[in-house]
């Protein structure tokens, strides 16, 4: 609607550096906002409740998705994600933008909901890269990299129903090409709202 934030989805094999091309997004876009998910995994060294994801119990979290309380959420590897709805609908009515950092499950589950949300989908340049990043990252153990290496085949195959697909071979060339994207889909006609005088 003319007037409110863009949602923006970015999605992409874990590993491929999504957290990373959101955080730079943030700080180069003053009314862009990063939409805090809920999980049910355990936290991980250095995150915060709160502000890396909402840590709940597998009890809490089915409560609040029984009363309609996510935009989308879903099972991955073992743990359950989620999109708090009230927050991101508040960010968008105040017209700021919200980036969410999505598995590719939940992204289509919010396009249905939102069908003007932007759906970009992130990969590394070959297999090899994606699997270099996991092992260097050092957070999973190799049968949970295995498992996220078998998941990525089934996110791949989502990836037509994206509308824009990225590399991200370097970091500032992935975001600058981000940057254009979100810059052409603020141009679109339907977002457009008409200026006083006319």
């Amino acid at each position: 609607m003319p007037g409110q934030g863009m949602l923006i989805l970015i999605s992409g094999p874990s590993g491929c550096g999504k957290g990373t091309v959101c955080g730079r997004l943030i700080g180069q876009f003053p009314v862009m906002r990063l939409s805090v998910s809920a999980t049910t995994r355990p936290p991980r060294t250095g995150e915060v409740h709160g502000r890396s994801y909402y840590f709940m119990t597998r009890e809490e979290f089915e409560k609040l998705a029984g009363e309609g309380g996510f935009l989308e959420w879903a099972p991955i590897y073992g743990n359950l994600y989620g999109t708090p709805a009230g927050p991101v609908m508040e960010m968008l009515d105040r017209g700021e933008d919200v980036i969410l950092e999505i598995d590719v499950q939940g992204g289509l589950q919010v396009k249905e909901r939102f069908p003007e949300a932007i759906l970009i989908f992130l990969i590394t340049p070959s297999r090899s890269a994606l699997e270099e990043r996991l092992a260097g990252r050092a957070t999973e153990s190799p049968e949970e990299i295995r498992k996220r290496l078998i998941w990525v085949d089934t996110e791949l195959g989502f990836l037509t129903r994206y509308d824009y697909v990225v590399i991200n071979n370097h970091l500032d060339d992935t975001v600058n090409r981000i940057k254009c994207i979100l810059e052409a889909e603020r141009s679109r006609a339907y977002r457009f709202k008409m200026p006083e005088g006319w």
